[in-house]
């Protein structure tokens, strides 16, 4: 079996496993890079229920990665403020930036350069890695909100992606139900 295969039956069953969160507008390979991101980083060493509250307000404030490129670095940390480590929230925030400037609003589309971006790396979540080459962030200059491309057949998925679910960017993170006294999903 190859690895689109394995791609699409995941994302068959988790379309009708998964659980009701913001985030997921759209079925998995079809939803928004910059939501994704910020799911996926909200929800390390935090409870689903506790970052979906903050997502939405989150999105309400900073509706793109442009958005919150451009926003105050106190506004982010206000924004992020009762989440912890906030580490989190000023390497979002300065990753949007470098997205923003370097690429155009749109995610990296190689591995290497995902990792190079700060709050990604080799040790932290890589769920961008999971999202289809193509794939862009929501932005107000694209000409689509969502990822419409299909899986990369040509590389395999990340291999440090410790829970299934994350590869479809489900938000539980990396290490999902592993994570101890964490909710994954």
């Amino acid at each position: 079996m190859n690895y689109a295969e394995i791609a699409r039956r995941l994302a068959a069953w988790h379309d009708g496993q998964q659980r009701a969160l913001p985030w997921r507008g759209a079925p998995a390979g079809r939803r928004d890079a910059y939501a994704v991101w910020v799911s996926e980083i909200m929800a390390q060493q935090t409870r689903l229920d506790t970052a979906a509250d903050y997502f939405t307000r989150w999105m309400a404030r900073f509706p793109t990665l442009e958005a919150l490129a451009a926003a105050d670095q106190q506004d982010v940390l206000k924004a992020w403020e009762g989440l912890g480590y906030y580490a989190r929230a000023r390497n979002l925030h300065r990753a949007a930036q470098i997205v923003a400037e370097t690429y155009g609003g749109r995610l990296p589309r190689t591995r290497r350069e995902l990792l190079e971006l700060p709050g990604i790396g080799s040790t932290a979540p890589a769920p961008s890695s999971a999202w289809p080459s193509g794939c862009t962030s929501r932005s107000s200059t694209a000409t689509s909100s969502t990822c419409s491309a299909a899986w990369p057949t040509s590389t395999a998925p990340s291999t440090n992606t410790a829970h299934p679910a994350a590869a479809v960017g489900d938000g539980a993170g990396a290490g999902g139900s592993k994570r101890k006294g964490k909710q994954a999903s």
